[in-house]
């Protein structure tokens, strides 16, 4: 299972790498102006919609029941299970697009109100947001193909894929002369990465014969099923993306910028939910789903306790990163062009609130891996939409006084209460089971954190006396050397400490 969440990580971790280079050339092009303000409106808006309808809602719904088809009736009656799928996805995204593209007016109005005062903002971003729309179409498929392949232990296709986003934004940038302005490019290079993306996963499912086709829609047992939990799982995404869509509608009633840079720290904020969190996450519930499937439980525990060990291990130091020198991150990775010092400092701070609900968010994928691998999607669906309204109300109660860092201030209070209540209703069913292990385990990972938070807090300064003669690159030398010192330390520290203690993190 590590070897499967080491190469899920991998590419996810390429994925954002390339993303980043994307974010700054972003960064430089567009800075935090009305641009980019209508830009990240139209880029959040299908992904919204994508995370309700497509990755979040129908990949909990289609993996336990398409790998519970696949265990029982082989791959004929698995494929015939996919096709109808596929089907019927197709059709309503394709009435979703049409419906979408002549009310994209009211749909920009709907999420960012604000921009209402700024006509050509808002014009624009109601054209930039009809050209990356069809990219929900193209994704959502790809979602259908990446749940198929995971579901054949084939996971590197599905986590590769968002390269070529990045990969198409960053091509399309570059002939930006092309274009109008550097929002119809970016524009256009996320529409055409989705096809790029589809294609992509479409050949590795061909490679071993399980790329579904077109059949008619038919209800029968696995249907129901998969019905049965889409429901509770398309409301419960529904509730995550409200409190992101939240973010969206205040910020755009924020002073211009705000927008911007809520973009620029969720990006460095997505990193290790991506690289880490969703990693594990998709690799436990498919682990978690053929044990329970099989009667075993207590390998199923087993694989998620070692899951949540991993996960904490690898997010501690990004935790420490944000919440000790989130200017330093800020200034080296995007200070250049039109993003200037007072850009890193706001951006900073939106980067260092997010940081508080870290470690919540990327144990979330883990924690819900109880329920969905039992296609209990209700649950999660009480839990998220709990969580959305503690987040909404605490937005509302901090923007007044901290602006737009108390948007972020509301996300991160609102995984932890989604987290809590994960935890707790799971543990009271009996369905996770927190070894002696991995608390010993945890009690490590918080020692080789704090160690490493007070080298975060007092390196800096004679680090930075080394770099201040150079004649460029200094914050990009500074936190490079900082952060090779710090890996050193906390590697250290944890493997001794798991020594010590008697653990691994492969262990039970």
């Amino acid at each position: 299972m590590f070897r499967k969440i080491l190469s899920v990580g991998g590419w996810t971790l390429v994925s954002r790498l390339t993303g980043f280079i994307r974010d700054v050339v972003l960064a430089a092009v567009m800075g935090v102006g009305p641009i980019a303000d209508a830009f990240f409106v139209a880029f959040r808006i299908p992904n919204h919609f994508r995370a309700i309808f497509g990755e979040g809602a129908f990949n909990n719904a289609f993996l336990p029941a398409y790998a519970q088809v696949l265990e029982t009736g082989g791959e004929r009656s698995a494929h015939s299970f996919a096709s109808r799928i596929t089907t019927l996805m197709l059709v309503v995204q394709l009435a979703l697009l049409a419906v979408a593209f002549f009310a994209m007016p009211w749909v920009v109005t709907l999420l960012a109100p604000g921009f209402s005062d700024e006509p050509a903002k808002f014009d624009l971003a109601v054209t930039l947001t009809r050209i990356t729309f069809p990219y929900l179409l193209f994704i959502t498929i790809v979602t259908i193909y990446s749940g198929i392949l995971n579901a054949h232990d084939r996971f590197w296709a599905a986590a590769a894929a968002p390269i070529l986003l990045n990969v198409a934004m960053i091509v399309a940038l570059a002939v930006v002369f092309l274009f109008p302005n550097a929002g119809y490019a970016a524009a256009w290079g996320v529409t055409i990465s989705g096809a790029l993306q589809l294609i992509l996963v479409w050949w590795d499912a061909r490679k071993i014969a399980s790329s579904p086709g077109l059949e008619r829609p038919r209800i029968d047992a696995p249907m129901k099923t998969f019905f049965k939990a889409l429901g509770p799982a398309v409301i419960g995404s529904a509730g995550v993306q409200l409190a992101i869509f939240a973010d969206t509608i205040i910020a755009s009633f924020l002073p211009t910028g705000a927008v911007s840079s809520l973009y620029y720290a969720d990006r460095l904020y997505q990193l290790p939910l991506g690289v880490i969190g969703i990693a594990a996450g998709t690799v436990l519930l498919p682990e978690m789903s053929r044990r329970i499937a099989a009667g075993d439980e207590a390998g199923a525990y087993a694989a998620q306790n070692r899951t949540v060990g991993l996960t904490l291990a690898l997010a501690a130091p990004f935790l420490v990163a944000f919440m000790v020198m989130p200017e330093l991150i800020m200034s080296a990775l995007f200070q250049r062009g039109a993003f200037d010092a007072t850009a890193v400092e706001r951006a900073g701070a939106v980067l260092a609130a997010y940081g508080l609900g870290l470690p919540a968010a990327v144990l979330i994928r883990s924690a819900v891996s109880s329920f969905y691998a039992r296609s209990d999607t209700a649950t999660p669906l009480i839990a998220s939409l709990t969580a959305v309204g503690v987040n909404v109300i605490v937005k509302i109660m901090l923007m007044q006084t901290y602006g737009v860092v108390g948007l972020a201030l509301g996300t991160a209070i609102g995984v932890w209460v989604n987290l809590g209540l994960l935890f707790i209703l799971a543990y009271r069913r009996g369905w996770t089971a927190p070894s002696a292990t991995l608390g010993r385990t945890c009690l490590v990972i918080a020692t080789a954190a704090l160690l490493l938070s007070i080298f975060a807090w007092f390196a800096p300064g004679p680090i930075a006396a080394w770099t201040l003669p150079l004649p460029a690159w200094r914050n990009e030398t500074l936190l490079a050397l900082l952060g090779a010192a710090g890996a050193l330390i906390y590697g250290g520290v944890l493997l001794a400490g798991l020594k010590l203690m008697g653990v691994g993190l492969a262990r039970r």
